[in-house]
């Protein structure tokens, strides 16, 4: 029996012949890419009997494995006396920097398209053509080569052949998932009130290739409620693999603890885990060139074994395996696990990688999303999040520092830089000392600088003129800009901030909702789910929901009087937090006198938690009492902690500890959202405020964007992201059937309907 290998012609020849060194000084100008616009200019030059954009397709027997190859070339050219593949590669880099005749893994992707013709049509030979183009001068560069069909026969063969093990390995593990998916039971003895609702719901939606905004409650276990039916997905073929995405390291870990657990139940399954290059890095300077780093120099050499080894022996692939692994075969880490993510079951990693324009998965095919689902875990965070992916900015300083550094050394260079730098300092002049500008008009003349700029500086690159990364930096911020300039539409404004010393002009997107969408399209499901998706419209109206997608609001599981919630009615608003200082350091000392044990304070910002931190440091020293108030240890985040350092502050929360215990903590921190501190590893929530953010222009634009449009603007930029905040704060609490503990509202805002409404049933009085 045979078994099916199907494939694009691009992903079998990059896999065989891609070769060298990763090189992030040259990988945006060196990496051909189909650059639509040098294309159609190509392809209008041909004549009436060339053919572009064909596709071709074949059917190629190795062993026991049928490859099915297809792919589209850009051109079929009618020269005589044989037919011409043409295959156009465009780049921003000097053509005369392209190797000999071309570059190999191109000449295969043309080759294998001649072979296909070749075959379908009965050519005894074919003429093969590649056609660099630079994107910038419009210069063109051929290279031609006559090729018979039986040359080109063998040489196909040579690649499948090639490719072959990794496809056996393949294979051999898709049998092996299916078996155990087909005999995985849910891997708890018994759903938890409103698990299986949930479960059924995001089986549902991938099965109907719908979006699902799911409200489910801490502590119902969302995790295995949205991993566990998709993995049954994949198992009844509605799906090939699904992207776990998340805003944070502690959210990732639970997602690899619930694989980890039901490989232990017996599931077979790939799942990689990406983390940030510059926290995986195994150097002590993040410099991806040969010269500086070791895992870079060859890595392409290396890479196909390595993938082959680490998909032999292991199935869930977390930070520590894939250093391992890398340690081992010598490559970059963040690069492999990349590599890995294309062969992988499931992906976790952070939204950016999926949503993200400037560092999404780039050689995901069509059909590829369209076998793929999205879990979007804490979805209330993707909001923000989306709106820094779709801005850009650009500062002054940069531009100025460039401009001396390149003078003498790079004329172009220098000129661009220096022509940037004006730019700011007249806009400067202009403001007529405003701290700010706000326009609604995209500004031209700078993408236009910037575009120059980047070109400019691609040619400094590629002559290593520059000895420091600021150029480097510079170029993928002007490239960002540029990237951003042509998204500009009625969402978004350009907002610049000028200061003293620097200018900042962004481009800020105030309603990322249709770019989501955009960057969403062709995955079979999204499944957004969060235990404060609250209000869901809000956030459905955010996120790019569609008339088809589905809601759920699953109900908590736990009893309300496992929660004691009690509301201060005391004003927490800017200019009355001085006057507030004392009156929460002595409401803290005094819960703790009477209601010993773990305790978190979350406040809106860190100057207000520092300004009540010293203020309770103060009362304890003068304190008589040897209570639990005076006696409890007190841990305060800060701003630039250390993973060493947070997880430290996290341990501290234990259940057995002899003395009661303090967190001083900031909400939407690090510490607000998931961390799950069971028991009486935590029997106490204080949070003070209702988390609005701070007045800022920023906010303010939103505020106003939305109002022009109907709706609550003062909602949607204030009262919503600030309230999910104290949801998720306050959440930390109740994590299992058998907490109990005690939540503090602090705010006099509490008891108005605007804020009530949005707390949760059993946080009402």
């Amino acid at each position: 029996m045979n078994d099916t290998v199907t494939i694009s012609v691009r992903h079998l020849v990059e896999y065989v012949f891609l070769s060298g060194s990763i090189d992030v000084r040259l990988n945006a100008i060196d990496t051909m890419h189909e650059g639509t616009k040098a294309h159609q200019r190509v392809q209008r030059a041909y004549g009436e009997q060339d053919l572009k954009e064909v596709y071709v397709k074949a059917d190629i027997q190795l062993d026991d494995l049928l490859f099915v190859v297809d792919g589209r070339c850009d051109g079929l050219l009618g020269t005589e006396p044989l037919l011409t593949i043409d295959e156009i590669k465009s780049t921003g880099g000097d053509l005369d920097r392209i190797a000999e005749d071309g570059y190999p893994v191109h000449w295969a992707q043309a080759l294998f398209y001649a072979y296909m013709y070749a075959k379908e049509h009965e050519q005894a030979a074919m003429r093969v053509q590649l056609t660099y183009v630079q994107t910038e001068t419009e210069e063109e560069r051929r290279f031609v080569r006559e090729v018979s069909y039986e040359e080109l026969a063998e040489y196909v063969h040579e690649i499948v052949l090639r490719y072959a093990p990794y496809a056996q390995q393949r294979r051999r593990h898709e049998l092996a998932r299916n078996e155990s998916i087909h005999g995985l039971a849910f891997p708890f003895e018994a759903y938890r009130a409103g698990q299986r609702k949930l479960a059924g719901a995001v089986y549902k939606s991938i099965e109907e290739g719908v979006r699902l905004f799911a409200k489910a409650p801490t502590g119902i276990g969302k995790t295995i409620s949205t991993t566990y039916p998709t993995i049954k997905a994949i198992g009844t073929g509605l799906l090939q693999r699904f992207y776990y995405l998340t805003a944070r390291t502690t959210t990732r870990a639970a997602a690899e603890d619930a694989l980890l657990f039901m490989r232990d139940k017996g599931l077979h399954l790939h799942a990689v885990t990406i983390t940030a290059k510059d926290k995986i890095c195994f150097q002590e300077e993040v410099r991806c060139e040969k010269e500086h780093c070791p895992y870079a120099d060859g890595y392409y050499d290396r890479i196909n074994g390595a993938v082959l080894d680490i998909l032999e022996q292991e199935t869930v692939m977390t930070r520590a395996v894939i250093e391992r692994y890398a340690h081992k075969h010598l490559v970059c880490p963040f690069e492999f696990s990349l590599d890995l993510a294309y062969a992988a079951d499931a992906v976790i990693c952070d939204y950016n990688y999926i949503f993200d324009p400037r560092i999404s998965f780039k050689r995901q095919y069509a059909e590829m999303k369209k076998r793929s689902a999205l879990l979007v875990d804490e979805a209330h965070n993707l909001v923000d999040r989306a709106r820094e992916m779709f801005s850009a900015e650009l500062t002054k300083a940069p531009f100025l520092a460039l401009q001396r550094e390149l003078k003498g050394v790079h004329s172009e260079g220098y000129r661009t830089a220096k022509a940037m730098n004006d730019y700011f300092i007249a806009l400067r002049k202009s403001s007529d000392g405003a701290p700010h500008l706000v326009e609604r008009q995209l500004p031209e003349e700078l993408v236009a600088l910037a575009a120059a700029f980047a070109s400019a500086a691609e040619q400094a690159l590629a002559a290593g003129a520059a000895g420091s990364g600021q150029l480097l930096d510079a170029y993928f911020n002007a490239q960002n800009f540029i990237r951003t300039a042509k998204l500009f539409d009625d969402r978004y404004v350009v907002y610049t901030e000028l200061t003293k010393n620097d200018v900042r002009l962004k481009l800020f997107c105030l309603d990322p909702s249709l770019l989501l969408q955009q960057m969403g399209k062709g995955y079979r499901s999204h499944i957004y789910f969060s235990a404060t998706l609250s209000p869901v419209s809000y956030y459905m109206d955010m996120l790019g929901a569609r008339e088809e997608d589905y809601t759920l609001v699953v109900p908590s599981p736990f009893l309300k009087e496992q929660l004691d919630v009690i509301i201060k009615p005391l004003s927490t608003r800017y200019h009355d937090r001085d006057a507030s200082k004392e009156p929460i350091a002595k409401l803290i000392m005094q819960l703790m006198e009477e209601r010993p044990g773990n305790y978190f304070v979350f406040f809106p910002s860190y100057a207000y938690m520092n300004a009540v931190y010293e203020t309770y440091m103060e009362l304890r020293e003068w304190s008589t009492s040897a209570g639990s108030a005076s006696d409890a240890e007190v841990l305060l985040q800060r701003p630039d902690m250390s993973e060493e350092e947070r997880d430290s502050f996290l341990k501290a929360f234990q259940g057995s500890n002899e003395q009661s215990l303090l967190g001083f903590a900031v909400m939407g921190g690090i510490f607000s959202e998931g961390v799950d501190l069971v028991g009486d590893r935590l029997v106490g929530v204080i949070v003070v405020g209702v988390g609005l953010p701070q007045l800022g222009v920023e906010r303010n634009m939103l505020k106003d964007y939305f109002n022009e449009r109907g709706k609550s603007g003062y909602d949607y930029a204030y009262v919503f992201p600030g309230m999910n905040k104290v949801l998720q704060a306050g959440g930390r609490l109740i994590r299992s059937e058998t907490d109990r503990g005690t939540l503090v509202l602090i705010d006099d805002r509490y008891r108005q309907a605007q804020y009530q409404r949005l707390l949760p049933e059993e946080w009402r009085p």
